[in-house]
């Protein structure tokens, strides 16, 4: 049994406004898989509401360990959920194709990210502990716009942060 430990206060909120948001636009029967889980607290709250989770981290207790560009290898097969959600991965490694990979085709992606402009701002938030620590490096910070995907909600909290809900489409031959 995981315990559910308090975020800081934006962290918080943040997430509880992203499973509102997403739960929005998802259907009963979804099979998910969320990317970069942690303590898994999302897939909990969308378990507990009847929704087929499975979670990806790097650490346990995720239903599997691995890198999500290490799909192939960790069994995962091609098109194989619904939805797919990152939450706060998309900055620390780049894993877009392997996202799109294993979403089905017409499926949902969910993204979070501090937007690449203001992470600076995101690391005062961080000293100041409202919200929580990264847990490594913003290497590859990307703009939502930027990203070619069918968008079906974008949004920027305070104008330092992205959530997007993306339609999958076909990847290039």
């Amino acid at each position: 049994m995981i315990l559910e430990m308090r975020q800081p206060l934006i962290s918080e909120i943040s997430k509880r406004r992203k499973l509102t948001l997403l739960k929005r636009h998802l259907s009963l029967g979804a099979v998910i898989l969320e990317v970069g889980a942690g303590s898994a607290w999302f897939s909990q709250q969308l378990r507990k509401s009847g929704y087929n989770v499975t979670t990806l981290d790097l650490l346990s207790p995720a239903n599997i360990v691995g890198d999500i560009n290490q799909w192939k290898q960790l069994g995962i097969r091609k098109n194989s959920f619904d939805v797919v959600i990152a939450l706060e991965v998309i900055e620390h490694i780049d894993c877009l194709t392997a996202l799109r990979s294993v979403c089905k085709i017409g499926g949902l992606i969910l993204l979070s990210s501090p937007h690449p402009s203001y992470d600076w701002i995101m690391k005062i938030l961080e000293h100041l502990n409202l919200t929580q620590k990264r847990t490594s490096p913003h290497i590859n910070l990307t703009d939502f716009k930027d990203i070619q995907l069918p968008t079906i909600v974008r949004h920027r909290p305070l104008f330092i942060h992205q959530v997007a809900i993306f339609k999958n489409e076909n990847l290039s031959p």
